[in-house]
């Protein structure tokens, strides 16, 4: 059986991908079947790898297919997980040598290791481990490439193809040993037997095209090129057989070469005597390549099916947001408008004191409109439910504020950590600095202060206008006789009855009525339109590769919404219209009016009273609004909180295994600088029995009173041990020297622990959010002092796990 080199599997550490993969399932898709589906899956895929990763796999075609089936679902779900939100934490150990991490994930598949080379050391944020350092990636693949070539030549041989065709590839497959030795000669991380396997293949491929080759020139009566070629193949397994007979099976080659070399000689000796040529005057053999380095397509198991084969890619879901965050813009963009225009009617309606100036002719009783305007107060709670809202909103900032704050005082004490290990162990501590890695969570906890203080604004703007109106407003909460004594009489001098003025400012009225109708119904429509990108933005990155999210939206919210922007802009030109017209009547109607003293006083307190109620429903409406705004800020913080705690324990598990790996490294340093003795310092006394004889050493000549001191070879007297040093019992060499019994060597930097989450404010304690407690758990050595632990453990943290929500929504102060 032919020898072929292979690469041993990468050992990975556990990693649990059923939190951080359920917890973005969970937040981002609302509670249905299609969650419960993604959340199955992740389960699914937790399986998966620890089918693949998690035993050890037997050397078998199906253990083959469950390797495939992982790589494929890796590919497959990539594009739809946030993996860098995510901070999972992939551990390899590299596959040549024992005790070194890295970061990555793992590629198998046919042109693997150029994949490797050309695709993932490219998403890797930090140095890689050897195994898959370009170089040798490189030489791999230059290994692999020689092997496939070599499978070639063993098929053209059992299938008896024409000696011309086995004799060029074979060649061509020595070339490619030749290389692919050459790239080794360097690589001190691959297996001892990688070199002299290669350099016997390259010998057994030019052996072979040298065998097929001189059967090509028997074919052609060249006997002597024949022999030549024969006897070149013969030197050529003879050097495999004595340098390379441990690694590869020349048998087999070696006696067909035999065989064919005495036939000729004999035919040759006997019947052609054809002159034998030298082996530099030999033509050169022709080569023939039938591989090359091929790109993964995947899926490369047959078998494969995607566990999320329904959930859409990450560039689509933020296309999505992005598109929804839009259409909310041109939503609110158009029923803001409308509002302000109905802010703006009432205001001028106030201002002219209509229509309770019409229905106040009589001078005496209180106008209907504002009873009507008094009864709508009331049944929305009056001063007291107001006074409640603005006494809650303190309390739900500062709920966002503490938040906010214990969010970035986790990723400060992590940097600090992390800045206090780096000063330590310098250029070794080589991972990822906490103040990069943190720089978006940095930017959006300064977006998420920013709203916060332009909150606290807009709720002051809202306070200063309850304080201006509540007068009023508590004037509205009282019952009808009570209203009607606060409102000044006043007898006009003439009635105005039946007027045309007064016909015409009614009508007017009715008009403006129904234009505010009109807007409701406007403002209905326009909220109750819904439309999905998903499908337009799958096919865009099916096609193009990618997705114009801008472009594609804009088109389809001028379809949506194009003929409500037009219908809504007629409506403001309409209302402009006839606020106009209402002035010009209501200036005809106050000079019919008599004007004095008394009727301008209760015409004064009417209009005060009607700013009121237009007041009290804006001011009403703004502080639920507000509320609304810090409720759902509130979840998006604890979004935010779980983000950030997440990122920290993944950091701290990190950290652990890089400080274990360290200490282990700082273990295995050699403690002081190794020297020589002096061979005239050498008083060692002379071995116990059992003990290795030392070999003999030239001396000066001693007084024949004196015995000749024991002598001891260069070797032993060259060694870095300690002359008290016992030695172990040896007949030959001696035995290797024993390192000193106590590092000598600098400490090893003292880590102070990572600080423990404590409890949060009791203004937390009525969510009762559930708990999330990390210890640090510092790595000990034997024969090492362990590290100071982490704070008294406490009240674990408790972090509030916010409810599902697809879109969080901001509302607009």
């Amino acid at each position: 059986m032919a020898t072929f080199i292979s690469v041993p599997l990468k050992k990975s550490s556990e990693v649990d991908l059923v939190k951080p993969l359920s917890k973005f399932v969970t937040s981002t898709y609302p509670p249905g079947e299609e969650q419960t589906e993604y959340l199955r899956a992740v389960e699914e895929l937790n399986k998966l790898r620890k089918s693949a990763l998690g035993r050890p796999l037997d050397k078998h075609e199906s253990s083959l297919e469950i390797l495939l089936r992982y790589y494929d679902q890796l590919c497959a779900i990539e594009p739809k997980f946030p993996f860098t939100e995510l901070c999972l934490t992939f551990t390899w150990k590299d596959a040549f040598d024992k005790g070194s991490l890295f970061g990555g994930s793992v590629k198998l598949g046919d042109g693997a290791f150029a994949h490797i080379k050309d695709t993932v050391l490219s998403a890797l944020n930090r140095e890689p481990t050897m195994d898959i350092s370009p170089e040798t990636v490189g030489t791999l693949s230059q290994i692999m490439l020689s092997q496939a070539q070599e499978v070639f030549v063993l098929k053209a041989t059992a299938d008896k193809m024409k000696d011309a065709i086995v004799a060029k590839l074979a060649n061509q497959a020595a070339d490619y040993y030749g290389d692919a030795f050459k790239q080794c000669q360097y690589k001190e991380n691959l297996p001892k037997e990688v070199l002299p396997v290669l350099a016997a293949k390259h010998c057994m491929m030019q052996a072979t095209a040298e065998l097929h080759q001189s059967a090509l020139a028997n074919q052609k009566k060249k006997f002597g090129e024949e022999i030549a070629r024969l006897q070149h193949a013969t030197e050529l397994v003879k050097t495999v057989a004595s340098r390379y007979d441990e690694y590869v099976n020349m048998k087999d080659l070696s006696d067909k070469i035999s065989r064919s070399l005495t036939a000729a000689k004999k035919d040759n000796d006997f019947i052609y005597h054809d002159r034998v040529p030298e082996v530099k005057d030999l033509e050169h053999i022709g080569k023939a390549s039938l591989v090359k380095t091929t790109g993964i397509q995947t899926p490369l198991s047959q078998k494969f099916t995607d566990l999320f084969e329904k959930m859409v890619p990450m560039a689509v879901q933020q296309s999505v947001s992005a598109a929804n965050s839009r259409k909310s813009d041109t939503v609110n963009r158009l029923i803001g408008s409308m509002r302000e225009a109905t802010n703006l009617c009432n205001g001028v309606l106030a201002s002219l004191n209509l229509p309770a100036a019409l229905e106040d002719l009589s001078g005496d009783a209180v106008p209907q409109s504002i009873l009507e305007k008094s009864r709508a107060v009331v049944q929305q709670g009056g001063l007291q439910s107001i006074e409640q809202l603005i006494k809650d909103l303190p309390e739900l900032l500062q709920r966002n504020r503490e938040i906010l704050d214990e969010s970035l005082k986790m990723l400060d004490d992590e940097e600090t950590t992390d800045n206090e290990l780096r000063g330590k162990f310098n250029q070794r501590w080589n991972r990822t600095p906490s103040g990069d890695l943190y720089k978006p969570l940095r930017a959006e906890g300064n977006n998420f202060r920013n709203i916060l203080d332009k909150a606290v604004q807009a709720d002051q703007v809202v306070k200063e206008r309850y304080t201006a109106h509540c007068e009023m407003i508590a004037l509205l909460c009282k019952p009808e006789n009570e209203l009607s004594a606060a409102i000044p009489s006043a007898n006009p001098a003439k009635t105005l009855q039946g007027s045309e003025v007064v016909n015409v400012l009614r009508a007017q009225l009715a008009q403006l009525d129904e234009v505010k109708r009109e807007r409701e119904v406007l403002e209905g429509e326009v909220k109750s339109v819904t439309f999905d990108m998903t499908a337009k933005f799958l096919t865009a990155l099916a096609q193009d590769g990618a997705i114009n999210e801008e472009a594609l939206t804009t088109s389809e919210l001028d379809s949506r919404y194009g003929s409500h922007t037009q219908r809504v802009q007629q409506n403001l030109r309409r209302q402009e219209e006839l606020l106009s017209q209402i002035q010009v009547s209501h200036q005809e109607f106050s000079a019919l009016k008599q004007s004095n003293s008394e009727a301008n006083n209760r015409e004064e307190v009417l209009k005060k009273l009607a700013s009121a109620h237009d007041s009290y429903i804006e001011i009403s409406s703004n502080i639920k609004e507000g509320t609304k705004f810090y409720n759902d800020l509130t979840e998006i913080l604890l979004k935010f909180q779980n983000k950030c705690s997440d990122i920290v324990f993944a950091r701290k598990t990190e950290r652990d295994e890089l400080l274990k790996y360290l200490q282990q490294s700082i273990a295995r340093e050699p403690s002081a600088p190794s020297f020589n003795v002096p061979s005239y310092q050498s008083n060692t006394p002379a071995p116990a029995s059992g003990g290795p004889n030392p070999a003999p050493r030239t001396a000066k000549p001693q007084p024949p009173a004196r015995p000749p001191p024991p002598s001891v070879t260069p070797q032993a007297a060259s060694t870095s041990a300690p002359v008290s040093t016992p030695v172990a019992p040896s007949s030959a060499n001696p035995p290797p020297v024993a390192p000193p019994s106590q590092a000598q060597g600098p400490p090893y930097p003292t880590y102070q622990g990572y600080p423990g989450y404590y409890q949060m404010p009791m203004a937390y304690n009525p969510y009762a959010y559930g708990q999330f407690n990390m210890q640090y758990m510092p790595y000990q050595a034997q024969g090492q002092a362990g590290y100071p632990g982490a704070p008294p453990a406490q009240q674990p943290y408790p972090y509030p796990q916010q409810p599902p929500q697809q879109q969080p929504y901001y509302p607009q102060q």
